[in-house]
Parts: structure tokens; C-alpha cells; sequence
């Protein structure tokens, strides 16, 4: 099978550019002496997280628990579930932990847990942004949680804390400050937990974004990050990565033109590539994606600027002079995506593909459900 050849849409996903993506995280983190717990809710892929570590089971973070079960039988044994605990999920986290599975869960209110069952380990959210769920720092619930679980025979075992404001960052100086400003929550939570008894080993932080712009990670035991391995071009436009570190791209076939509009009409709406339009916030808005041709190379000025459920729209960029370039019904594009996580999402498997060559050298499943 080849690029030629396979159905549209599609994802490809390059697992050379995977790679160097994976080395240039953990070589920084490497530097700051703070392991790197990556987060597979992007991917979903057991095959494409053997890339991290030439095979070997590493410590994850999930978004799910189909994501946890798929990672258990794959013999990964050290699994944090990175999303504020339902109480009608806890059976489901037991029968992991029962089959010799360390998964952490996540909270921030004493209701979850009151509700966690003895042994099972529990991070604290804390808030360092306002951007969702956690409790700030010095906020004295922080404490109720920890005795809560404490007295229900549960185990406290750290705090985690969530940049998800730094995606709205835009270059080094904003990076570096909301990465800093992360570890000052997360450091300042862990100590208020220990000045109360309680032990606090683990101090979790993480964003793709604060993983690679951190300059300080003391007192952290770890990082989280998952946009990494393949990226995006909201990641593109804060300054974290360039769009030719973007691995993953979408396939689709042109099929039809409307030279009145200056459109090119192609078979991969936004249930090929989602709705997520991330950069419209940005300095510069690249609609639903930017567009290559079948061997990687951008048309210039080119964007996916419209969509509907299976129909793409690509045409010039608002205000450029660029030539809308000449391609017949049947030839193929790669949409380069805003939202890499958003994308995969709308897709069961990828195809793996090196860089200058078309051929399809496997398919990975990725993992559905909740």
C-alpha cells in the first residue's frame, strides 16, 4: 500500500519525524534532571509509544480508561488516569490495580475522595492558571482531601498541576514565565501537604508547551506531555515547534473545483480533520489546516478554509497574491491539522510513512471509547 493507493481520508503519520520529536523532549527534560511520564491521550497508540523508548513499557498518563486497559495488556504497569475521578468508575480502576496495574487517579474536591477505595493513590489537582479543574495552592481543601483519603485507607500520594492557559502563550518569554509559574504551584501545593504530615513523593506537572520552554524543574518529580510526539499548528504558532516537525497529517482526494469561489473541492471535511479552528486566535488563523502535496512540500499560501461534514474547502489565503495551484479531481493533498489530538480523534488507524517516501510501511490501531 502507498499514499497513492489508500482510501481517503486517512492519516499518515511519519514515524521518523515521531522520533526526533520524542528525543528532542526527553534529551531537554534529560538536562533538567526530571523524567519525562508521557501522555498517550494525543495518540492513543500502543505502537506509536513504543517509540518512545524503543519498546519498553514507560510510566504514562491517560485520558481514559479504554486508553489504561489497552495500555495494561500491553504490559504497562505504571499508569496515571489524568482526569478528575467519576465515583462510577472506581470499580474499573480496582480491577486494573487487581491486575498488578500502579494507576494513580486525579481529584480535587473531598466528595471524589470520599469515595476512593482503600490503597488506591491519588493525585490533588491544583490550579495554577484558572484554566479548568484544581484547587489553588494554599486553599484549605487542599488538606481536607489529603485527611479524607487518608482516613478512607487511600493513598495521598502528590499533587498535579495542568498549564492549559501556556497554550495561549506566544514565544519564549510567555512560554518560559507560565512554565515557571506551574512549578511555583505545584511545588508551593506539595509543601503545604508536607507541613502537614503528609508525604507528597510525587509532584507532577505538564503541558507540551511548559515541558519544552521549563527552565527549573525544582522539586518536580515529573513531567507530563502528549501534543509532543506529533504536534500542531496551534503548537506552530505559539513558537513551540515549526510546522515541518508536524508528523501526522490528513489525506484526502480532490474532488471537484469551483473556479467562480476559487475553491478546490476534496473529500475531507471536519469529520476527517474536526471542527477545532485553535489558530483563528493566534497571529496568524491557517483556517482548518494548511495544505502539502502528497510528498510534504506546502503550496504556498494554501489553506483548508472551510468545511463542511465531508467536504473540504481549500483556496488561497485571504489577501495573498499566490496562484491557486492546478489540481484535477482524483489528485491528493495532506492537510496539516490545527489540533493534533482533535484530529486523530476522528480516525481508527494510522498510516506510517518515512520521510521521501510514499510507501506504507504499516497501519496502527488507535484506541476508542472511554
Amino acid at each position: 500500500m502507498t499514499l497513492d493507493d489508500a482510501q481517503t481520508p486517512f492519516l499518515a503519520v511519519d514515524a521518523t519525524v515521531v522520533r526526533a520529536n520524542a528525543d528532542r523532549l526527553s534529551k531537554h527534560l534529560a538536562g533538567l534532571g526530571v523524567p519525562l511520564r508521557a501522555h498517550v491521550k494525543t495518540t492513543k497508540s500502543v505502537d506509536l509509544a513504543a517509540l518512545l523508548d524503543d519498546g519498553r513499557p514507560v510510566p504514562i498518563t491517560v485520558s481514559t480508561l479504554a486508553e489504561a486497559s489497552a495500555f495494561a495488556d500491553a504490559g504497562y504497569r505504571d499508569i496515571l488516569y489524568a482526569v478528575g475521578i467519576a465515583p462510577d468508575k472506581l470499580p474499573r480502576v480496582t480491577a486494573l490495580r487487581d491486575r498488578g496495574v500502579d494507576l494513580t487517579v486525579l481529584l480535587d474536591s473531598v466528595e471524589q475522595a470520599a469515595a476512593v477505595p482503600a490503597g488506591v493513590p491519588a493525585l490533588i489537582e491544583v490550579d495554577c492558571d484558572g484554566h479548568r479543574g484544581g484547587v489553588q495552592p494554599t486553599d484549605p481543601v487542599l488538606l481536607d482531601i489529603a485527611r479524607t483519603l487518608a482516613a478512607r485507607g487511600a493513598v495521598p500520594r502528590g499533587v498535579l498541576t495542568h498549564a492549559g492557559e501556556s497554550y495561549f502563550a506566544d514565544g519564549v518569554t510567555a512560554l518560559r514565565a507560565a512554565a515557571a509559574h506551574e512549578r511555583d504551584c505545584a511545588v508551593r501545593a506539595a509543601a503545604v501537604l508536607r507541613s502537614a504530615g503528609f508525604e507528597a513523593p510525587v509532584v507532577s506537572v505538564g503541558s507540551t508547551p511548559t515541558a519544552h520552554f521549563a527552565t527549573d524543574l525544582t522539586g518536580v518529580t515529573e513531567v507530563r506531555a502528549g501534543n509532543f510526539l506529533l504536534f500542531d499548528l496551534v503548537m506552530a504558532g505559539i513558537g513551540v515547534c515549526t510546522p515541518s516537525d508536524l508528523a501526522m497529517t490528513v489525506v484526502a482526494t480532490v474532488i471537484g473545483h469551483r473556479p467562480d469561489k476559487g475553491w478546490i473541492l476534496t473529500d475531507g471535511g471536519w469529520m476527517a480533520t474536526s471542527r477545532d479552528r485553535g489558530t483563528a486566535r493566534q497571529r496568524v488563523d491557517q483556517g482548518y489546516g494548511l495544505v502539502a502535496d502528497l510528498d510534504g512540500t506546502l503550496y504556498d499560501d494554501l489553506l483548508m478554509t472551510d468545511a463542511s461534514q465531508e467536504h473540504g474547502i481549500l483556496s488561497v489565503r485571504p489577501g495573498s497574491s499566490a496562484a491557486l495551484p492546478t489540481l484535477p479531481v482524483g489528485a491528493r493533498v495532506r492537510i496539516l491539522p490545527n489540533h493534533a489530538c482533535a484530529t486523530a480523534a476522528q480516525h481508527d488507524r494510522y498510516h506510517v510513512v518515512r520521510p521521501g517516501s510514499r510507501a506504507v510501511e504499516a497501519v496502527w490501531s488507535r484506541i476508542r471509547g472511554w
